[in-house]
């Protein structure tokens, strides 16, 4: 049976986003595959060293929940370590990094809201 609201990560299409280096990402939930209007759902995997830039996303909003490996984390000069199982928030407009510390790729799940779309106007880098 197929569902049009199932999503399997293994058929989505992988990308590598702008301002991040190291970084493979599968959009599981978006507008154009589900119909979501108010959020996105991203599967990213990070090689060791990898990660984004830093940069800001105007407007919108995105967590990231861990699954595997570990992180540097840093949110507007706060830093900190992460370990599976943790969740970081970036609020709207703020500077942010995420790079793999581990020797294994970071895997984890990306959430935004409203939707990002790699849309390169929702995205603000250092002046």
């Amino acid at each position: 049976m197929t569902s049009r609201y199932l999503i399997r990560a293994s058929e989505v299409e992988a990308y590598s986003p702008a301002n991040h280096t190291g970084t493979f990402n599968r959009r599981l939930v978006s507008q154009a595959n589900v119909g979501a209007q108010h959020m996105e759902v991203v599967l990213g995997e990070i090689a060791k060293g990898g990660g984004a830039l830093p940069h800001a996303h105007p407007g919108m909003e995105q967590a990231c929940y861990l699954l595997e490996g570990t992180a540097h984390v840093e949110v507007e000069g706060e830093g900190f370590e992460m370990v599976p199982g943790d969740t970081c928030f970036f609020p709207a407009d703020k500077m942010h990094i995420f790079q793999t510390t581990s020797d294994t790729p970071a895997k984890l799940l990306v959430i935004y809201s409203p939707p990002y779309g790699e849309n390169p106007e929702r995205v603000r880098r250092p002046a």
